[in-house]
């Protein structure tokens, strides 16, 4: 019956238009990108530093440098927003429609009924997730040629750099680095469901999600504060930018998984408390 009950939580989920804009707007900025990159002086700016470092510049201007950097600002402005919308819609909007009593009448527990909703918007971030990837890829692809790949560093201690892969390398680090970013829509996505739970309307919950998340970016960049940073969410939700650092910090990350699983966990810990003492009825 979990099975059944989270199939039909799938179906609910994605049978509303609104589930759909973030494809729709992430096909049409990733497009615009894209055209962008092919039609700009994009190459004159990576010329000099693989020049600089005696790199052939030909073999770096590729479908998988491209897509790379497509879909840093798109995860860094985007992914969030439309992740936010639907983490906040969850509970929220059939509390708002009245469909949430119909199904509480019914014998399935509060705390039931979270996780299904819950693991319904984890599978959504997923797909989100990978879908900006693979979109990103197959974009740039049908302008520019497959080959290395040239990446700029967020560097851990706050510095830049870039660093440059040969083809195989640098196709499973992106690889990889679009897996690992589902961990930070699964985040957003609960810190929305967490906001949810509480009595209030789905665009509430998800203007206060972003607005942890923008609170959080202010102190973290905050020069003042850097020795803070490790403190604040934000910087762990970038963990899969550091696939493209070199050597690859593993202990680093695992340790930013970790405690994104507790921030996680806490989020739904916090709803369903929220929820559990609820009068849906008023």
């Amino acid at each position: 019956m979990f099975f059944t009950q989270l199939k039909h939580e799938l179906w609910k989920l994605f049978g509303k238009k609104r589930t759909y804009i973030g494809f729709g707007v992430f096909l049409l900025a990733q497009n615009i990108l894209v055209l962008m990159f092919r039609f700009s002086n994009f190459s004159n700016l990576i010329k000099r530093p693989l020049e600089g470092g005696g790199y052939p510049v030909a073999d770096f201007i590729t479908a998988e440098t491209v897509a790379t950097q497509v879909v840093i600002p798109v995860a860094y402005l985007l992914l969030p927003l439309y992740v936010a919308l639907v983490g906040g819609d969850l509970v929220a909007k059939e509390a708002e429609d009245g469909t949430l009593r119909m199904i509480l009448a019914r014998p399935v527990s509060r705390l039931r009924l979270l996780a299904l909703k819950w693991l319904a918007g984890l599978i959504f971030s997923l797909v989100l997730s990978v879908s900006l990837g693979v979109f990103g890829l197959l974009f740039s692809s049908l302008w520019f040629p497959q080959g290395g790949l040239f990446a700029v560093q967020v560097e851990l201690g706050g510095g830049g750099g870039y660093s440059v892969f040969a083809p195989a390398d640098g196709l499973w680090r992106y690889a990889l680095a679009n897996v690992l970013l589902t961990s930070k829509a699964m985040s957003v996505m609960g810190l929305a469901f967490m906001f949810s739970c509480f009595n209030m309307k789905p665009a509430a919950a998800t203007i206060l999600s972003l607005s942890v998340l923008f609170a959080n970016v202010i102190l973290m960049i905050n020069p003042w504060f850097a020795e803070y940073k490790e403190w604040f969410i934000t910087h762990h939700l970038n963990l899969w930018q550091w696939v493209f650092l070199q050597p690859v910090p593993w202990t680093r990350m695992a340790e930013s998984l970790c405690l994104l699983t507790g921030f996680n966990v806490t989020f739904f810990v916090v709803g369903a408390a929220a929820f559990q003492v609820r009068d849906i009825k008023s």
